[in-house]
């Protein structure tokens, strides 16, 4: 199969036929065809691979391994007859390309970089390289000792002080590394459409990086297209759908729940807050209290009566409050805490102007402007929210973001 027959962009195919070095990276934004160039060219590399060594794929979690890298391969629309010859089953610890073993691993914490432990390594492939530790990626350079041994990495950009970014794709002149930028129109494949209605869904940071393709720091203000007179509303639709209440724990630190709905008018609410503040009041309360307490907020929320929302989305670590909520028979869901990923929803409806908060939610509307990225973190390339005054936007992520099954379609539908 050329490589052509795929419908391949120049860049693509520069990098399918160029990826000669050690090392090979493939930077840029989302949609722009780095995932396909790079598994076309592993494939190849597999089949010619030297011998003496191992294999790897290597991803976030082995789960990520499955969606990103082997379901691709094994899809015959995009890799027409070698797709029969990838074999692989999700959560398994090898897979086999074209006859020869593979190994599969997932790099999610520091210690990840054990399992390349005695490893000798013929070539690699990385998928989302930002997400790899560092100590991982160094042990697995120093594993790569197999004379033409390669590794292909392709990633989404994140901070310019990431790891990835200062000490490698910088560097890449004096260490003979082989780089490649997309942005998202280097895709021939997209529709105008698709590409349009991309570009409109990222604002600020996540238009530069997931649009642009840039390394960027992310800094500032998070929500900086908060804007209370758009934003904030003294009455409520009619309400189509009471989608989730976000609860965000707190002991020492406050209690916050927020109530969403999806209004008649495609747009999502920000309906209601209760909130417990033990260090304001000088007393905490157990969780039984917090449970009867919520229930009772629910039963008769000021303006709406009583609200049974279809899930009740908890801060993952409020382990003990869950049992309670079980208990007295309010079945909670663990939230979805993929910060970032939470943040980039909440800043695109904003944007958008489907996300509208009513004006009794005091405490969330105070935290929004003041909502920040750490400057700290950034310097060390990590992307993250100061952790300050944030239990009512934590609280509202959770609920959106967990539950974006259940409205992303009405929404997708108005625009």
């Amino acid at each position: 199969m050329k490589a052509a027959e795929l419908g391949m962009s120049r860049k693509q195919l520069d990098f399918v036929a160029n990826s000669n070095a050690r090392i090979n990276i493939a930077s840029g934004s989302i949609r722009a065809g780095k995932t396909i160039s790079t598994l076309l060219r592993w494939i190849m590399y597999v089949a010619t691979a030297p011998s003496g060594g191992e294999l790897a794929v290597i991803a976030k979690t082995t789960n990520t391994a499955a969606s990103n890298v082997f379901i691709p391969l094994q899809d015959p629309n995009l890799f027409g007859p070698l797709a029969q010859h990838v074999h692989y089953t999700r959560g398994a610890p090898t897979a086999t390309i074209l006859g020869r073993q593979v190994r599969v691993i997932g790099a999610n914490d520091s210690r990840a970089e054990e399992r390349l432990r005695g490893m000798t390594c013929a070539g690699a492939l990385v998928d989302e390289a930002t997400l790899v530790p560092q100590e991982f990626w160094t042990q697995l350079l120093g594993r790569m000792s197999v004379p033409g041994a390669k590794l292909f990495a392709s990633t989404n950009p994140g901070s310019p002080a990431h790891w990835l970014k200062r000490d490698f794709i910088d560097r890449r002149d004096e260490l003979g590394i082989r780089y490649w930028h997309y942005v998202l129109d280097d895709n021939p494949s997209l529709g105008d459409d698709y590409k349009n209605s991309i570009k409109n869904e990222f604002v600020g940071l996540w238009y530069r990086r997931f649009v642009l393709g840039e390394w960027i720091a992310a800094e500032g203000s998070i929500f900086d297209m908060w804007d209370e007179e758009k934003h904030v509303v003294d009455t409520l639709p009619e309400i189509a759908k009471w989608i989730s209440v976000g609860v965000d724990y707190g002991q020492t630190n406050p209690f916050h729940a927020t109530l969403l709905g999806l209004g008649r008018d495609r747009r999502l609410y920000a309906a209601s807050e209760w909130r417990y503040d033990g260090r304001q009041q000088r007393r905490q309360l157990t969780d039984i209290e917090y449970s009867e307490r919520m229930r009772g907020w629910l039963s008769n929320v000021a303006g709406i009566g009583p609200v049974r929302p279809q899930f009740v989305t908890v801060d993952p670590s409020a382990a003990s409050f869950s049992a309670q909520l079980r208990r007295d028979r309010l079945t909670p869901t663990p939230a979805n805490n993929a910060v970032l990923d939470g943040i980039r929803t909440m800043s695109s409806l904003l944007s958008a102007g489907k996300l509208v908060v009513h004006s009794s939610c005091k405490a969330l509307i105070g935290e929004m402007p003041g909502y920040a990225w750490d400057d700290k973190a950034a310097e060390k390339g990590e992307d993250k929210p100061i952790k300050v005054a944030d239990h009512g936007v934590d609280a509202l992520r959770y609920a959106i973001f967990t539950t974006r099954a259940l409205w992303q379609r009405q929404l997708a539908l108005a625009a």
